[in-house]
């Protein structure tokens, strides 16, 4: 239970992460957010 729990919110934060991905103009902060993005989604695909 707490397995699944934890990667829905790992899942919802990926997903805000990558909302506000898609909203940036700039490009160093697009890299920011790929940067940041990236350890939620292996975890996601559960690699660590």
């Amino acid at each position: 239970m707490i397995t699944v729990l934890y990667y829905a919110l790992t899942a919802f934060v990926a997903v805000l992460l990558v909302r506000n991905f898609i909203d940036r103009k700039k490009w160093q902060e697009e890299v920011l957010y790929v940067i940041v993005l990236l350890p939620f989604v292996l975890r996601i695909l559960r690699l660590k």
